[in-house]
């Protein structure tokens, strides 16, 4: 079966001032739909394959794509509109992830931080998550490169720092972009991800 694009469980411009319609409309149609399209292309070619060569080939194309796939297909849903606009955007409420967090890093100011410092520091494109290490239980923030999808931990939160998810806003300021999502983080998915309600 054919990969598709999911819908957005909001609108383009939902997500604004914080990230922009624009910014929205081409990652989700443009970037997104090009990992489809590119995962698909090279399903059908690793399907259509006779030699080991041509399996081992196409590898890179199904991890990137791949994983360009299932990080956005979950960055969308990490997503939501903004308390301001009647969202639940950036809302903690009291419960098993805010507790989980202040276990793990002292405070929610003191988790953000840490967050976006870590993610900042990536060189060149990559993902900055808030992930469950499925050994300790404990919350982690960790970091894959390019489209590398988070297998080491449950992905709570993830964070896209790839150029085409703020550049056209916050140009090569990747701290104000950052500072920024928490405005739109949902918690609320975040929480049932944590607690296992949501399936990834």
């Amino acid at each position: 079966m054919a990969h598709t694009l999911p819908d957005l469980p909001y609108d383009y411009n939902a997500l604004e001032p914080f990230i922009s319609e624009q910014i929205m409309t081409l990652h989700h149609k443009k970037h997104h739909q090009t990992y489809v399209n590119a995962l698909n292309a090279a399903e059908e070619a690793y399907a259509r394959a006779s030699t080991p060569k041509e399996r081992i080939a196409l590898q890179a194309a199904l991890k990137f794509n791949g994983g360009g796939h299932i990080n956005h297909s979950l960055f969308w849903k990490n997503l939501a509109p903004s308390s301001s606009k009647g969202g639940n955007g950036g809302v903690l409420k009291d419960g098993p992830l805010k507790d989980a967090i202040i276990r793990a890093f002292g405070s929610v100011e003191a988790f953000k931080k840490e967050f976006n410092t870590t993610t900042a520091a990536i060189q060149g494109s990559g993902w900055g998550w808030l992930g469950l290490n499925p050994s300790t239980k404990v919350l982690e923030i960790v970091t894959t490169a390019n489209q590398d999808p988070l297998l080491t931990h449950i992905p709570i939160i993830g964070v896209d720092i790839w150029e085409h998810a703020f550049y056209l806003q916050y140009l090569n300021v990747k701290a104000d972009y950052l500072n920024a999502i928490w405005n739109v983080i949902n918690f609320d998915e975040a929480e049932k991800r944590f607690t296992g309600e949501s399936k990834l």
